[in-house]
């Protein structure tokens, strides 16, 4: 959810849930396990399943935030064998970057209906940066690599770069359930699954741009889900939209 107040926002309530927000401006003010918190913008905030908490503007401007509600049960099998609890960020306001970056990721496209695969990247990065703040859940064991199953995933992504991928798919293919494979393959090739995917789909897009396919139709073509969408990611992953792309190109060919 997205959303602003000014001055009260709501009584004291309590989630099943875990809460994952972000404020986006003002300060987001709220008791919370005995104490005030303040959230100002750019600040993470973890909400903990069961845990009472109320809400209101710390500043008569108000504030706006965004908030994403996660099962505890998906940041459980997110953990993995890496943890022997569910973590707690006691704090409730964090500046941590990982935090802040895993957050804001997963917050950052409530509009679009997100692949499998990025649902599953979303949540074991939200997972390991909550394991990072909470020493106690975590398990300190090696991690051992399954390297023929994470060619086989990666081979796999290779192949199939303009279809959707289903995390089942390649958990029958490698054998690993999707959150292990997810920490594993960040491991062995330095990104998630579903980044190399999308990588993958861009650099056929590059070679596509050099062509005069019009940008609705290669953005199907690569497996996105809509011109806007395509360039969304272009341009996070090159800092220039597709269409300035294909205009230097142009000028460079002369």
């Amino acid at each position: 959810m997205e959303a602003f107040f000014r001055g009260y926002a709501y009584d004291p309530h309590r989630h099943d849930t875990y809460a994952f927000g972000l404020t986006l401006s003002g300060v987001q003010s709220f008791d919370y396990r005995g104490a005030r918190r303040d959230s100002l913008g750019g600040h993470a905030i973890v909400l903990h399943p069961d845990e009472v908490h109320n809400g209101r503007s710390g500043i008569e401007s108000g504030f706006s935030y965004r908030m994403l509600y996660v099962e505890p049960r998906l940041i459980r099998q997110a953990v993995g064998e890496g943890g022997r609890a569910l973590p707690f960020i006691s704090t409730a306001v964090s500046q941590e970057p990982r935090l802040v970056a895993a957050i804001a990721r997963a917050l950052r496209d409530l509009d679009q209906p997100l692949d499998l695969l990025a649902v599953d990247d979303l949540l074991e990065r939200l997972a390991q940066a909550l394991l990072a703040l909470d020493p106690s859940a975590a398990r300190a064991r090696p991690l051992r690599l399954e390297n023929r199953a994470l060619e086989r995933a990666r081979d796999y992504l290779d192949a199939h770069t303009a279809e959707t991928v289903d995390s089942s798919r390649l958990e029958a293919m490698t054998g690993l359930d999707r959150f292990t494979l997810a920490r594993q393959f960040r491991a062995a090739f330095g990104t998630s699954p579903y980044n190399y995917l999308v990588m993958r789909r861009l650099d056929r897009a590059r070679r596509m741009l050099a062509e005069d396919t019009p940008l609705a139709d290669l953005a199907f073509a690569c497996g996105f889900a809509d011109q806007s969408h395509f360039t969304r990611q272009f341009r996070r992953a090159y800092g220039v939209t597709p269409g300035r792309w294909r205009a230097l190109q142009q000028q460079i060919r002369g």
